[in-house]
C-alpha cells in the first residue's frame, strides 16, 4: 500500500476489505481499493473506488463516454474489447450503497514487454480534481507489477500535456505512428 500512501497522503487509504469489515460497502468482485475521499459541490464526502473488475454495465460506460463527447460504439464490440484487454480499470463514486461509474481505462498487452492504453475517460464532473492522474497512476502501477516496461498510448491533441505531466513523451526517436483503415 506504499503507492497509495504516497499518492494520497493525508487521505483515507484503507482497502475495500477493511471498509467491508468495518461495515462499509465495497465493490463485490475483482480487486478494489478505496482510493480517496472527495467532497461534492455541497460539501458531502464521496468515496472514490478503483477496481479491476471487468463486470461493467456497458450502458453505464456508454453514458460516461457520452458525457465527454465520444462517438458511440457498438456495445457488442465494446464488450469484446473489454474481454480481450490485458487490464481493465474503472473508477467509481460511492454514496452510501449507490455507485456511479466516473472513470474508465483499459490496456492491451503482449503479456511480456509492451502495453498500450486505450479508452482513458473521466467524467467531466470529476476532471481537474486529480482523479485522472490517480487513475493513470493506478493503471501504470498495475502494469509495472506485471513487469510490463513499455507503456504506450494515443492521445488527442488537447490531452497531450496531461499525459506529458505523467511522464509520457513523444517517441524519442521521432517515429510517427502509422495506421491502416479500411476504405
Amino acid at each position: 500500500m506504499g503507492f497509495w500512501k504516497h499518492l494520497f497522503s493525508g487521505s483515507d487509504t484503507s482497502n475495500a476489505a477493511e471498509t467491508a469489515a468495518s461495515g462499509g460497502s465495497a465493490v463485490e468482485a475483482g480487486e478494489s481499493y478505496v482510493s480517496k475521499i472527495v467532497r461534492d459541490r455541497f460539501g458531502n464526502p464521496v468515496r472514490i473506488y478503483f477496481t479491476t473488475d471487468r463486470d461493467i454495465d456497458l450502458y453505464e460506460l456508454e453514458e460516461l463516454c457520452d458525457a465527454v463527447g465520444w462517438s458511440r460504439r457498438p456495445l457488442r464490440k465494446v464488450r469484446k474489447a473489454i474481454q480481450h484487454s490485458f487490464l481493465v480499470v474503472s473508477m467509481w463514486e460511492q454514496r452510501g450503497t449507490r455507485r456511479r461509474l466516473i472513470g474508465f481505462s483499459r490496456a492491451t498487452s503482449d503479456h511480456a514487454f509492451n502495453a498500450t492504453l486505450w479508452d482513458v475517460v473521466v467524467h467531466p464532473d470529476y476532471q481537474g480534481k486529480g482523479l485522472g492522474k490517480a487513475l493513470m497512476k493506478f493503471l501504470i502501477e498495475k502494469l509495472r507489477s506485471e513487469d510490463i516496461s513499455n507503456i504506450t498510448l494515443f492521445a488527442d491533441p488537447h490531452v497531450v500535456d496531461f499525459y506529458r505531466s505523467l511522464g509520457f513523451m513523444p517517441d524519442p526517436e521521432g517515429i510517427k505512428g502509422m495506421f491502416w483503415y479500411p476504405d
